[in-house]
């Protein structure tokens, strides 16, 4: 009942806040680009730009839904101020830091040389307390990209901002106006506290449970489970609502460094074709995005173009970037929702001709839940478990038994015969511990699925096989090997590795040959999703349009299930690769990719 309590509070207040409008009076220290009722981004606005830029690194105030707490901050704000820069050109960044531990900037997507990359202990060794360390590159590429920590968990205290690479000739996508949205999540709980919590108790975050009254109460969409299947989850001990590791519980939602209290809000004339710069800057967060009442064309992933798709809603996973165009005809308000994956929370903010004027906003929607497909059990109907009994699967661990049920339920299943970590299903050199709960059965390419709980909205909703680079792929060489990779976890125990192996265990790296191109198969046998991000290059998502496959530094793959990119290694060095999830990465699942031989050295 607390938790249910807890939901409708919620969901009550940000109604409710529809009819505060955009007279919040709350002042956080936000650089101009961010501020509520800005016209969008003009050539005389305050923006880091040229080719010296100087940064600080320190500790400020954080003031958001009346409450203040302390940040990591670059040059005093959250988020960080906006770089703009122009491809071709020359790049020399100072980076103080005032901080007494040691940071980092991770110039995120960005084509460069390894050792200006920001990575402590891979590409460089850190910036120590009172020390400036000078970034220096060159511009190769354009594009919406951003910059963050990758020093411990200063990401999560606000140490992020945006990257803008305007193009050396004209840029393909028209616009009259462009606004950034950096979307984040806040917390004035330490992270190393969340850290030790999710370590103690992997659903401590989780207040959107299923609950013994809500087998009595009728109309409650997140509690309609049968309950046969309640003791069938409850035999067990799973979670079919073990959507996020870390939820609206504990987060605040922001849109710029706004709570949805202080409605961020951008302006336009209407009849203007409005870009939208959207950044999943946020540690832990999946966002789910749409505009009420306003299509939305996708024009860019990860900094790079794509032929037009227009769309309802789009899944924004943590450190994607996606490019938008509206077009608001009306002289009215429309809401920007940014709702969290498990729609325990959303950051909100408004899209207006003046300032004052705001739209409705939609209640949060029914948390979804977690089914066949999500422990890689896709197409495996009942029909191949049968003889399974219900009785055996008490003594079944956490992650090998969580998900069944959504695609299907499980009424009329038995488990006895199933082994969910089933180790003649990994590959050979995959670490079959304590780290890994769960090894996925069938798990099937996910490119053309819409994210957890998009499946039934009844609209369009952006998936991966929707985008077709707009340009030709680069390089037009068949991969020449295959490589597969498993992201693995013990989600009770919050480990999360690389088949099975922690980078804490001093991993072997990833190696490539230089401009080898190579075919990766990333599968995911855990019940969440991991936005896989590789530094230094870009990689071609397989998604059937050969040719003009989406080129893209981060791809989510969704539970149970598989993606499989193509890569050419032409950028030398040691480039991080990682799990996005703030803390998926911290607990492990990160490692070293290697391409060799570097400019003048050995082969």
């Amino acid at each position: 009942m607390r938790k249910s309590s807890s939901i409708l509070d919620r969901r009550a207040f940000l109604a409710g806040t529809a009819a505060i409008g955009g007279a919040a009076v709350f002042a956080p220290l936000l650089p101009a680009w961010a501020q509520s009722g800005t016209r969008g981004l003009k050539p005389d606005m305050p923006t880091l730009s040229g080719e010296d830029i100087a940064l600080r690194i320190g500790h400020s105030p954080f003031t958001v839904g009346g409450r203040t707490g302390q940040a990591v901050t670059i040059n005093g704000t959250v988020p960080a101020p906006l770089i703009r820069l122009r491809e071709g050109q020359n790049v020399r960044i100072a980076v103080t830091n005032t901080l007494e531990e040691d940071t980092s900037i991770h110039w995120h997507g960005v084509l460069l040389p390894f050792q200006m990359d920001g990575v402590p202990g891979v590409s460089f060794p850190g910036i120590r307390p009172g020390e400036t360390f000078v970034y220096e590159f060159p511009i190769r590429h354009a594009g919406t990209f951003w910059y963050h920590s990758h020093s411990g968990l200063q990401e999560q205290l606000g140490h992020y901002g945006p990257l803008i690479f305007d193009p050396a000739g004209a840029d393909p996508v028209a616009y009259d106006r462009e606004h950034v949205l950096v979307l984040s999540d806040w917390s004035f709980m330490n992270p190393h506290t969340m850290l030790r919590k999710l370590k103690a108790m992997g659903d401590y975050f989780n207040r959107q449970q299923l609950t013994v009254a809500g087998l009595f109460r009728t109309g409650d969409p997140e509690q309609q489970m049968p309950l046969s299947e309640r003791l069938m989850w409850d035999r067990m001990r799973m979670d079919p609502t073990d959507i996020a590791d870390i939820t609206g519980t504990t987060y605040t939602y922001l849109i710029n460094g706004h709570g949805p209290q202080e409605n961020w809000t951008g302006l336009f004339r209407p009849g203007e074709r409005v870009r939208l710069r959207v950044i999943n800057a946020s540690a832990m967060t999946v966002f789910n995005v749409r505009i009420p009442g306003l299509p939305i064309t996708i024009v860019q992933a990860d900094g790079n173009n794509v032929r037009p798709v227009k769309v309802d809603e789009f899944q924004i996973s943590v450190a994607e970037t996606y490019d938008a165009i509206v077009e608001p005809a009306d002289d009215r308000a429309y809401t920007i929702v940014a709702e969290s994956v498990d729609r325990s929370g959303m950051g909100r903010g408004t899209l207006a001709p003046r300032m004052g004027m705001t739209a409705a906003v939609p209640p949060l929607r029914p948390r979804p839940t977690l089914g066949m497909d999500d422990m890689g059990m896709a197409g495996m109907g009942h029909g191949s478990m049968g003889g399974m009994d219900h009785g055996s699967m008490s003594g079944m661990d956490h992650g090998a038994m969580a998900a069944m049920g959504q695609s299907g339920g499980m009424t009329g299943m038995g488990m006895g015969d199933m082994n969910m970590r089933d180790e003649s299903l990994a590959p050979p050199d995959m670490k079959v511990g304590v780290g890994v709960d769960m090894i996925a059965m069938n798990p099937q390419d996910s490119v053309g699925k819409p994210g957890l709980g998009l499946a039934n909205v009844g609209h369009k909703v952006l998936v991966y096989t929707d985008l077709v680079a707009l340009e030709p792929n680069p390089d037009p060489r068949p991969p020449s090997r295959s490589l597969e990779i498993h992201l693995t976890g013990n989600m009770e125990r919050f480990m999360w590795s690389f088949d099975g192996r922690q980078f804490s265990e001093v991993v072997e790296p990833i190696r490539f040959a230089r401009n080898e191109r190579v075919r990766v198969t990333l599968v995911n046998d855990t019940m969440m999703q991991h936005p896989i991000h590789l530094h230094g290059h870009f990689f071609e998502v397989v998604n059937g349009h050969p040719g003009h496959h989406p080129m893209k530094h981060t791809v989510n793959v969704l539970p149970g299930s598989k993606i499989t990119f193509d890569l050419t290694a032409d950028n030398p060095g040691d480039w991080a690769f990682h799990c996005h999830l703030l803390f998926h990465m911290h607990a492990g699942m990160f490692n070293v990719v290697t391409v060799r031989p570097l400019d003048g050295g050995p082969a």
